[in-house]
This record gives C-alpha cells, sequence and structure tokens, in this order.
C-alpha cells in the first residue's frame, strides 16, 4: 500500500438491498484517492482493530442499535447514519452535490442497478420520516442513468417513496417501458390513490419482486380506516389487468392508538380473501409502552411471515415453527 493513502472503512450494519448512500459516499473517497474497504459486519473491538481514517455506516433499523454501539466502541469517530444511526445525517451534506458516482464494489454478487427516479413523498404519515427528511415529490434520475449499463442486465431497484406522486411519473414509466427494463419498486406504490391511468401504467411496467422472479407490485395498508379506498386501489389494478395475487402489502402494526385485535384481524384477513399476500409490520411504538403486546405483534408477524397462517391458526401457532416448501 503506498505511503500517506489514507484508509476508509465503509460498514452496512443491516439491510437487504444495497445501500445507495454508502455506495456514493464510497465512491467519492475513492474519487479522492483513498483506499476504501467494505466491512459486511461490524469489527471487533480489540487490539488488532485496524486504524482507518474514516469509518462511514448506516443502520436502516432501530433494532439495530447494538450493532451501532459496537462500531462505535471499535471506532469513536464513526460516522453512522439512517434511521438506526443519526437520523439527521443526510449524505448530501458529505458528498458534494455534482458527484453521482456509486461504488457497487461491495455488492459483488448483486448484478442489478439501484437508484432513485424521484425524491419526496406527497403525504405526511405520521410513522414515515421521509417528507421530513426528503420534502415534496420531486424528479431525480433518468430511468437511463440508474442502469449501470452492458454487461448488467436491465434489472432495476427504484428506491423511490411514491413513484406515481413524481411530476415526471409518466415519462419515467415510458422509459422503463421502452427501454424493456425489468423494474422492482420494493417500497411500494400507493394504492389508496390508485387511479385508472396509473394502474394501466402498473400493468404496462409489470414490476417484479426484489428477486426478479416473479410478478409483484408492492403496496401498503397502513390503518383500518383506509379499508375503502386501498380497496378501491385494488379494484383499479384488477380492472386493468393485475392480479390482487401479485400485490405485497405492508401492513403497519403496533403503531395507531385505536388499533385492536380485532381491526388486526379485520386487515388481514381482507387481504388474504382478495389474494393479498400481507406483509406485518411491527413499529416500535408500543415496544416500551407494552412489551407484551409488541411481543405478541412480532409473533403475529413470524406466523404471516414463515406461511403458517396457511396451515394453522394463530392460537395454535408454535414459534419454533419453520416454514416449509408445503407452506409457501
Amino acid at each position: 500500500m503506498t505511503s500517506g493513502l489514507e484508509r476508509v472503512l465503509i460498514v452496512p450494519i443491516d439491510g437487504k438491498l444495497p445501500n445507495l448512500a454508502l455506495m456514493r459516499i464510497a465512491a467519492w473517497e475513492r474519487d479522492r484517492g483513498a483506499d476504501v474497504v467494505w466491512a459486511r459486519e461490524v469489527p471487533r473491538h480489540d487490539l488488532l482493530t485496524p486504524h482507518f481514517d474514516r469509518v462511514y455506516g448506516s443502520a436502516i433499523f432501530s433494532t439495530s442499535t447494538k450493532a451501532v454501539a459496537k462500531l462505535r466502541a471499535a471506532y469513536p469517530h464513526a460516522i453512522v447514519g439512517g434511521s438506526g444511526g443519526d437520523k439527521d445525517l443526510r449524505v448530501e451534506g458529505m458528498v458534494p452535490a455534482g458527484f453521482d458516482g456509486l461504488d457497487y464494489s461491495g455488492y459483488p454478487e448483486f448484478r442489478a442497478s439501484i437508484g432513485y427516479a424521484m425524491r419526496g413523498c406527497r403525504f405526511l404519515c405520521s410513522h414515515c420520516i421521509v417528507p421530513s427528511q426528503e420534502g415534496r415529490p420531486r424528479a431525480a434520475s433518468a430511468i437511463a442513468d440508474i442502469w449501470r449499463g452492458e454487461p448488467y442486465p436491465r434489472h432495476l431497484h427504484l428506491l423511490d417513496n411514491d413513484f406515481f406522486g413524481s411530476p415526471v411519473w409518466r415519462e419515467r414509466a415510458k422509459e422503463i417501458i421502452d427501454g424493456k427494463f425489468k423494474v422492482c419498486l420494493n417500497q411500494g406504490v400507493t394504492a389508496r390513490v390508485m387511479n385508472a391511468e396509473q394502474a394501466e401504467a402498473v400493468v404496462a411496467m409489470h414490476p417484479w419482486d426484489d428477486g426478479f422472479e416473479r410478478a409483484r407490485l408492492y403496496i401498503a395498508w397502513d390503518s383500518f380506516d383506509q379499508e375503502r379506498v386501498f380497496m378501491r386501489g385494488i379494484d383499479a389494478l384488477e380492472r386493468a389487468g393485475w392480479k390482487a395475487a401479485w400485490c405485497f402489502s405492508y401492513m403497519l402494526v403496533g403503531h395507531d392508538p385505536e388499533e385492536t385485535w380485532e381491526r388486526i384481524w379485520h386487515r388481514f384477513n381482507r387481504m388474504v380473501e382478495r389474494g393479498i399476500r400481507p406483509y406485518p409490520m411491527v413499529h416500535d411504538d408500543c415496544r416500551a409502552s407494552d412489551p407484551d403486546h409488541w411481543r405478541r405483534l412480532k409473533q403475529f408477524q413470524r406466523w404471516v411471515l414463515r406461511g403458517a397462517y396457511k396451515v394453522a391458526p394463530f392460537e395454535d401457532y408454535d414459534p419454533s415453527f419453520k416454514r416449509t416448501r408445503a407452506a409457501a
């Protein structure tokens, strides 16, 4: 290694997909001449802990607090952003606005491309930090600018929080369709304001799951009182030719102060009846105030995600149950 070369450590603490903010920071550090090292696990803190001039981490989930603490113990000067770290940190404050490079080297097995076609959100949901962090909807990158180009497949993970809220969503949809891209909208689109034009665009874009293996539209039903508008959106999708069975719905639980188990079951059963796949998302609001309820919600989440609801009622559920192929 060249004498005097600065060393930089990049640690994506959690998350299934590549971390776009860390990829941008890593690319910027490389562009400045630093030796960048990616770590898939938080390093141990001992006498053999290597020296790094700068350490960047990101924690998406608040449940990663122990891992964040471990990173900061090893490197007290570490800069850790994300919802599970310093929520006020923004990559825009660390990387010049004109620099848009991305370093994919920390994810050598990831062959798709990832990015934002839009930023911000139209809504002000109490459980979501996107409006306060990103503001109102605005266009970001064109589809051709997100794709890495040959020899990479035309597979795109769009991280847009409100694809159809973009002022240029029609242009972006046309770019996806005309460019024959496979797109995954895994942050979800807002089904409760889905109209006929948007439903037809969904069918034409034909979104995929995050493995690009099957048709999937990620949506959300966050509260009991959204039933009418949520189902109206599902109806619009089905009229356009999109099957309800191709919908994967995030289901927020543990946040609404008026939530009851009766209301939770109503939402869950209505989605299952329509063929929609529910995905319970347990909010941390009640973790401290009612830990027993929070634990029960986590059991409910596992019962759903492991497919156990297809073979056994919740009251008979054994938390040690392992999802089988037959239950998939």
